[in-house]
């Protein structure tokens, strides 16, 4: 691997240009719409792999769009109205696959975008699955768990007709975990007739208990770690000894951390929605985890830290810092694994790292991504770099469907040959098109997508 390749003109000129496609299809017109940057994205590599016309706008456009807007009796008596969202994006690989998330904020351009997403990293993968995408405009720290239970059992009645496990399997996002996936199984299950093995994997991502893979919690985590070992090297990067800044501290990043540091990394900077957190002499990402689970949140861990000293690595030395200070924050490796546009202009002009790693789905705009291209920042792509969570999911379903049970050692190294083999497919897809490595990921994927859709044809 080496340092960022610069574009080539024709490569310039098509990602900041608009698509006809946009036009044809009816696109809106906004750039920071966030379906028109992902699709964007896929459409720059499908130009310059020049993919066939009916290809480009099959994948430009989800295959199912389905809004549900459901009643729910909360705990006073009374009754509110929920909405939510499935997206079918693509599923000409197999059953459409992705999760759901619990957002606020959740809207349906941005599911969609999700959506599209996972078609792309299971493409890049090898995995057969296609990409599909939920969620449910709630907070779900403003609920207790009696409502959070009855939120996600109307929401499965609500899109049953569409989920199977041989149809489009489900798993955790943003603001939802394993006991969200155990509750929609079990309805599923209920409403279905089915309660055996098979209905069980209607979604991944539950309990090791209730039919769970062991590795999932913290498989995407786990894939953001093997990509970085598998490419840092090339760039003259050690994983011993490099620093790591990390922007947000959910469940991706806060495995990415630990795993990080248990290889030798140091991680000196983190920040979440409660706040921001820097120790140039490394935080234990270990007992942050532990700290941010008990407290929903990284604030006030300075004070624990410097009080008590636990971990493995000097917790002396923890100080609160501003969001600026750690986007400015010197670093060999940021990653962003928050939500998505985190990353705009103002932010990508501020970072000083030579690597940033896209944990999140979507965190950089077409706009931050240009500013860390000028910079020589070498991105590696969502689509590669996120793929470990529905990789697992994958083994999760192929164990289920089998009736096995694989042990962690197992999925670990499953995972590591499937991240590693994706990693290398996209570097050579760089060397191919001479492009950016985003660029070549989806080009490598959509080689893969290509290719079937060639020998399948297209119905009638």
């Amino acid at each position: 691997m080496t340092t960022a390749t610069p574009t080539t003109e024709s490569t310039a000129v098509t990602e900041e240009s608009r698509d006809a496609i946009f036009d044809e299809l009816g696109f809106p017109t906004d750039p920071d719409n966030l379906y028109t940057q992902t699709v964007g994205q896929m459409l720059s590599a499908a130009s310059l792999m020049d993919l066939p016309h009916r290809t480009r706008i099959i994948l430009a456009q989800p295959k199912n769009e389905v809004i549900v807007n459901f009643p729910v009796r909360m705990d006073d008596g009374n009754f509110r109205l929920f909405k939510g969202y499935r997206i079918q994006h693509n599923n000409v690989l197999g059953p459409y696959k992705g999760g759901f998330r619990y957002h606020e904020h959740v809207n349906l351009d941005d599911v969609k975008s999700l959506a599209l997403l996972m078609t792309f990293k299971c493409a890049l993968v090898r995995i057969p699955f296609g990409g599909g995408k939920g969620g449910v405009k709630v907070n779900p720290r403003t609920l207790s768990e009696g409502e959070l239970q009855r939120v996600t059992r109307r929401y499965c009645a609500a899109i049953s007709h569409m989920v199977g496990p041989d149809q489009d399997i489900p798993a955790p996002d943003v603001g939802t975990n394993a006991q969200i996936m155990a509750w929609f199984a079990d309805t599923y299950m209920l409403s279905s007739g089915q309660a055996d093995n098979n209905a069980l994997r209607v979604v991944t991502g539950k309990p090791v208990s209730f039919g769970g893979s062991t590795g999932r919690e913290k498989a995407t985590g786990q894939g953001v770690s093997d990509v970085l070992a598998e490419m840092l090297p090339g760039i003259g990067i050690p994983v011993q000894g490099m620093t790591v800044v990390l922007l947000g501290f959910g469940n991706v990043n806060s495995w990415a951390g630990r795993i990080l540091q248990d290889m030798g990394a140091k991680i000196i900077a983190v920040m979440d929605h409660t706040g921001a957190i820097r120790n140039d002499d490394g935080i234990d990402c270990h007992s942050l985890a532990a700290y941010s689970e008990k407290h929903f949140g990284i604030r006030g861990y300075e004070k624990q830290a410097t009080a008590t000293g636990s971990g493995t690595h000097a917790s002396h030395g923890v100080e609160v810092i501003s969001e600026e200070e750690l986007y400015k924050t010197s670093c060999d490796v940021f990653i962003p694994g928050a939500l998505e546009q985190m990353i705009q202009p103002k932010q990508a002009a501020m970072m000083d790292c030579k690597v940033m790693a896209e944990a999140a789905n979507a965190p950089c705009t077409p706009a931050g991504d240009r500013v860390l291209r000028d910079k020589g920042v070498e991105v590696i792509p969502a689509i590669l770099a996120n793929a470990g969570g529905v990789t697992v999911s994958y083994f999760e379903w192929l164990q289920n469907k089998s009736c096995v049970t694989w042990d962690g050692e197992h999925v670990d190294r499953e995972l590591n040959r499937h991240m590693v083999i994706a990693a290398r497919r996209a570097l050579a897809a760089r060397e191919r098109y001479s492009c950016d490595l985003r660029t070549a990921a989806f080009a490598a994927a959509l080689e893969h997508l290509g290719d079937v859709y060639e020998v399948r044809g297209i119905f009638p």
